[in-house]
C-alpha cells in the first residue's frame, strides 16, 4: 500500500488519548483510513452497517466510480471489453491480470473446453430435487456438490488446485444451469460440444433436444456472451464478500463458490433481473401500457410498498455503464427476434421513456440499471425468469475465484471476524422456573 501525505488523528472528548491513524492511497478512487490497531490502541471498534464506508481489503481487478458511472476490469473501460472482447478473454484478464494474445487465448480457450463435461453421478443428485425446485436452490447444492467430485482441487492453500478449480468451475458451471433448467422441464440433458464458443454451447445445452438439433443465432449468442461479460466481476459486493469471508477459513473453492451462489440469490442483488421481470408482469395484468401512469403514481408513494424494480443502483449514482451496452444488445435482440411489439416489450420502453425524463426518477438518478435490459434481452432469447439469477452465478464465477485467489495470496489475508455494538441484556442470574415471569 502507499502512504498518502495525509495524516489521521482521532481524538475523544473525554480527555482519552488522541490516536494517529495512517492514510493509504489507491491508484484511483478514495484515501483509506488504517483501523487496524484502533481496538489495541482504544478499545473501540467502528460502526459501519452494511459497509458503506469500509474498505474489507485491497484488490487490483475491478475498480467502480458510482459518481462518474465507470467499471474497470484490471484498468480496461467496461465499455472497450464488451466491444472488442468475448467471454472467456475477459475470464483470463479477471484471473492473470492482463488480456491474452491469440496463442494464450487459444490455450485458454482449449482448457476451458476440455472440463465442460461433469460427472455422470450429477444427475443423479439432481433427482433429489424437485422438479419444481427453483434453480438457484439447485446451482447451491450442485455447485457444493462439485467438491464431492473433484478431490485434487480442495486444498484452497495449494495454487495449483486453485488454478485447477478455477477452470473446473469456469467450464462447468454453463453445464450445471442447463442440466438444472432440463431438470425442471423434463428434458434430457445435452452434453456440450467441444466445437462451440462457449456462450453458444451454453445455448444450445439449453435449446437443443435429442429430437432436434438448435442452431445458434449468432445475435442471440453475442448477446449471451456480452451478458457474461458485464456479470463477470463487481468489485467488493455482497455476493463477492461472501465469496472472500468464507474463503478465508480455508474451505474448499467449491464451497466458497457455493457460498456466492446462495448470497447472490437474494432480489436485492442477483435476483434483481427477476425481481424486474416479475414487476413487468405485473403491471401488464394490471392492464399495461394504458396503466402505466397509475403505476407510476403507486411507486411514488411511500406507503404504497410498490417499489420500481431494476432502476437505480447501491454504487451508481449516474447511468450504470453496462446498462448503456445492455440497452443496445437489448435492441439488437428484439430486432433480430422480431419483437419490437410485443406487449411487455412495449411496456418496458414505455417505463424506460418515463423513468429516463420524469423529473422525479431523473432527480433521485433512478436510471435503468443493467438488470432492467439483461432481464428483456434474456426473456426475448427464451430463458425463463427463474433461471436469470443462476445464468448471473454463471457469470459471476469468475469473478469470485479471481477475488478469492486474490485474498488467499495476500500476505496481510485473515480470517474474516466483523465486530459488533452490542445492546443486548447485560449479564443475569437465571432463576428457577417458577420464579419467571
Amino acid at each position: 500500500m502507499t502512504p498518502s501525505d495525509v495524516k489521521a488523528t482521532l481524538s475523544f472528548s473525554d480527555g482519552s488519548p488522541a490516536m494517529d491513524l495512517p492514510v493509504y492511497k489507491g491508484t484511483v478512487g478514495p484515501d483509506v483510513i488504517d483501523i487496524r490497531k484502533l481496538y489495541a490502541q482504544t478499545g473501540k471498534f467502528t460502526y459501519d452497517p452494511g459497509f458503506l464506508s469500509t474498505a474489507s481489503c485491497q484488490s487490483n481487478i475491478t475498480y467502480i466510480d458510482g459518481d462518474k458511472g465507470e467499471l474497470l476490469y484490471r484498468g480496461y473501460p467496461i465499455e472497450q471489453l464488451a466491444t472488442n472482447c468475448d467471454y472467456l478473454e475477459t475470464c483470463y484478464l479477471l484471473l492473470k491480470g492482463e488480456l491474452p494474445n491469440a496463442g494464450q487465448k487459444d490455450d485458454f480457450v482449449k482448457t476451458v473446453t476440455r472440463h465442460t463435461m461433469v460427472n455422470e453421478q450429477m444427475q443423479f443428485f439432481l433427482r433429489g430435487f424437485r422438479r419444481d425446485a427453483h434453480p438457484m436452490a439447485v446451482m447451491t447444492g450442485l455447485v457444493g456438490a462439485l467438491s464431492a467430485f473433484y478431490h485434487d482441487s480442495t486444498d484452497i492453500n495449494n495454487p495449483q488446485h486453485r488454478e485447477i478449480a478455477a477452470i473446473r468451475l469456469i467450464a462447468k458451471m454453463p453445464t450445471l444451469v442447463a442440466m438444472a433448467y432440463k431438470y425442471g422441464i423434463g428434458q434430457p440433458y445435452i452434453y456440450p460440444r467441444n466445437d462451440l464458443s462457449y456462450a453458444g454451447n451454453f445455448m444450445r445445452m439449453m435449446f437443443a433436444t435429442p429430437c432436434e438439433e438448435y442452431e445458434p443465432n449468432d445475435v442471440l449468442v453475442r448477446a449471451m456472451d456480452r451478458i457474461f461479460i458485464l456479470h463477470a466481476d463487481h468489485e467488493q459486493n455482497a455476493s463477492t464478500s461472501t465469496v472472500r469471508l468464507c474463503g478465508s477459513s480455508g474451505t474448499n473453492p467449491f464451497a466458497a463458490i457455493a457460498a456466492g451462489v446462495a448470497c447472490l440469490w437474494g432480489p436485492a442483488h442477483g435476483g434483481a433481473n427477476e425481481a424486474a421481470l416479475n414487476m413487468l408482469e405485473d403491471v401488464q395484468k394490471m392492464g399495461g401500457v394504458e396503466k402505466i401512469g397509475e403505476f407510476i403514481k403507486q411507486v411514488k408513494d411511500k406507503n404504497s410498498g410498490i417499489k420500481l424494480m431494476g432502476f437505480g443502483h447501491r454504487v451508481y449514482k449516474n447511468y450504470d455503464p453496462r446498462a448503456k451496452l445492455m440497452r443496445e444488445t437489448c435492441h439488437e435482440v428484439l430486432g433480430a427476434l422480431g419483437l419490437q411489439n410485443d406487449p411487455l416489450f412495449k411496456l418496458a420502453m414505455a417505463l424506460e421513456k418515463i423513468a429516463l425524463e420524469d423529473e422525479y426518477f431523473v432527480a433521485r438518478k433512478l436510471y435503468p440499471n443493467v438488470d432492467f435490459y439483461s432481464g428483456i434481452v434474456q426473456r426475448a432469447i427464451g430463458i425463463p425468469v427463474s433461471l436469470f439469477t443462476a445464468i448471473f452465478a454463471l457469470a459471476r464465477t469468475v469473478g469470485w475465484i479471481a477475488q478469492l485467489n486474490e485474498m488467499i495470496s495476500d500476505p496481510e489475508y485473515k480470517i474474516g471476524r466483523p465486530r459488533q455494538l452490542f445492546a443486548g441484556a447485560t449479564s443475569r442470574d437465571v432463576k428457577p422456573i417458577a420464579q419467571r415471569a
